[in-house]
């Protein structure tokens, strides 16, 4: 089998490379960033519904991702658990729900006492919650013992990849805007503050269309708190307000909140895309298998798409 360049250390990159690598490959990442610096470490994270294009596709990554990960959670310090929450509106979605909803076992209608003031309409559920420091590290472990090697330096052009290698996995997240010279990648400016747990074993997750929602992920002794979403906002430095806003609408829902300990401020791009892309194309005489463009779900469908990765890789589909 002809080894693999795999561009990208976030959870795409790293999982495609431990999907490759435990089939057998010789696969080789290069990187920008460490994994721990990518954004997919700063990421919240949970497996939910993916509201992206193209449907059919992202249900069926989710469907694949969602098994990974509920095997995950009985895995030792794999950074992956079963939690049960809330995903909740402050306006009525009515009882059309996602079709990967199906996947949560105990999926159920909140009543009028189960949601916070302000809020009409939610589920109650139990999902996989990842704790992405820990996750990322479990996936460097598995994919280096499975022989894998991951090297630090940016890849500069398309062209030099390919004079590398004759089979390269493109997981550039945001930076296929400018790799890729694909227009259509925009960042998607998000920001987290990390506290230490008051006591929380619950997540809360508020859909939203606006820029600004409240959610919070306990992942052991930290729990990481949300939202923004910043279209084509391109700055990676935490910015005061907007953590406070963070804070003050999570203490507003949950009052343990409201002194608990700030550990961080976190930054992270989303790549933002009108579709996700999983795709082959042919250049310059090598086989480039682009996977990108998963927005604020690259946790939640990395699994799903590094197995239609290994697929195109082994020229199954094209």
């Amino acid at each position: 089998m002809s080894p693999v360049l795999v561009i990208g250390a976030g959870v795409h990159g790293l999982t495609c490379g431990v999907v490759l690598a435990e089939a057998g490959r010789q696969v080789l990442i290069r990187t920008a960033e460490r994994p721990r610096e990518t954004t997919s470490a700063v990421a919240g994270a949970m497996w939910g519904p993916a509201r992206l294009k193209p449907p059919e596709r992202v249900l069926y990554w989710a469907t694949l991702s969602h098994a990974e990960f509920t095997s995950l959670a009985r895995v030792e310090n794999s950074g992956v658990h079963l939690a049960s929450g809330r995903m909740a509106a402050r306006f009525d979605l009515g009882d059309v729900v996602p079709p990967e909803t199906k996947l949560i076992p105990d999926l159920q209608r909140c009543d009028e006492q189960e949601l916070p003031d302000g809020f009409v309409w939610g589920y109650r559920g139990t999902v996989p919650l990842i704790d992405m420091p820990r996750y990322l590290d479990h996936l460097l472990d598995r994919f280096l013992a499975a022989g894998g090697e991951i090297r630090l330096g940016p890849v500069q052009t398309l062209a030099d990849a390919a004079a590398e290698c004759d089979t390269i996995v493109n997981c550039t997240g945001v930076g296929a805007h400018e790799l890729v010279g694909d227009p259509s990648v925009h960042a998607v400016f998000g920001q987290h503050v990390v506290v230490r747990n008051p006591g929380l074993e619950e997540y809360f997750i508020e859909l939203s269309d606006g820029g600004e929602f409240t959610s919070w992920m306990p992942h052991g002794d930290r729990v990481v708190l949300g939202g923004i979403s910043l279209a084509d906002d391109w700055r990676r430095t935490p910015r005061r307000e907007i953590s406070e806003g963070i804070l003050r609408r999570a203490a507003r829902l949950e009052p343990r909140l409201a002194d608990a300990e700030v550990l961080e401020e976190t930054v992270g791009l989303r790549p933002g895309r009108e579709s996700v892309r999983v795709d082959v194309e042919h250049y310059r005489g090598a086989r480039l298998i682009h996977d990108y463009g998963h927005g604020a779900c690259g946790v939640g469908l990395s699994w799903g798409c590094a197995f239609e990765v290994a697929e195109l890789v082994e020229g199954k589909t094209e």
